[in-house]
């Protein structure tokens, strides 16, 4: 019998979706991501999140709660047994200032670090490229090991998840094409440390 999910019982202000998404992420075998113009929520410090959520006007309370959660959440890829996650992300993602310059050096520290571990790779899509599947918006894709994978939409106001079959497929094709025009890992990571070095020299 699967544990309880601490993150979500007893916790007010956690919605169906976020509740659904946090199950996914649990139960998950593996996971890949599009999240153009911000680091990915699994991948944020908690810093970058409470400015994201200051930035949006969300009650400090609540921004607390939901900051707790997050890191709750970010567990599934350090745990003992973790989710194989793949993290596609663009350049503006690296170059924008939330919060401050110190949260900003911050999480791209830690973006370059937690990408060394084995089960998690991080892909930069390159800017000035043309059309690609990804500016269509962000997805989530999840996989499992015994029932049928589904796609999970965040938008401002509003989420959704993609069950039907054809729809995920369409999905997973276009994740495929942005890890295919994305940067290897390994430039990827050496992208992430010129855009730390020219921060640091920014400040001399």
């Amino acid at each position: 019998m699967r544990e309880r999910n601490w993150l979500t019982v007893g916790v007010e202000g956690i919605s169906h979706e976020l509740a659904g998404v946090i199950e996914c992420e649990r139960s998950a075998t593996a996971i890949t991501e599009w999240s153009p113009g911000i680091v990915p929520g699994l991948l944020q410090v908690p810093e970058y999140t409470r400015a994201i959520m200051q930035s949006a006007g969300i009650k400090q309370d609540d921004i607390d709660i939901r900051v707790m959660v997050r890191s709750g959440r970010c567990e599934v890829i350090t745990r003992h047994d973790p989710v194989d996650y793949v993290a596609l992300l663009d350049e503006a993602a690296l170059y924008e200032t939330i919060g401050s310059v110190p949260v900003r050096e911050h999480q791209l520290h830690h973006l370059r670090e937690i990408a060394e571990r084995s089960n998690i790779a991080v892909q930069i899509v390159p800017a000035r490229i043309g059309w690609h599947p990804g500016l269509a918006g962000p997805f989530v894709l999840y996989d499992f090991p015994d029932t049928p994978s589904v796609v999970y939409l965040e938008h401002y106001s509003s989420a959704a998840f993609i069950p039907h079959k054809h729809e995920v497929e369409r999905y997973r094709k276009a994740a495929d094409k942005l890890r295919a025009i994305a940067m290897n890992a390994a430039d990827s990571s050496a992208f992430i440390s010129k855009v730390i070095e020219e921060l640091e020299d920014s400040r001399e």
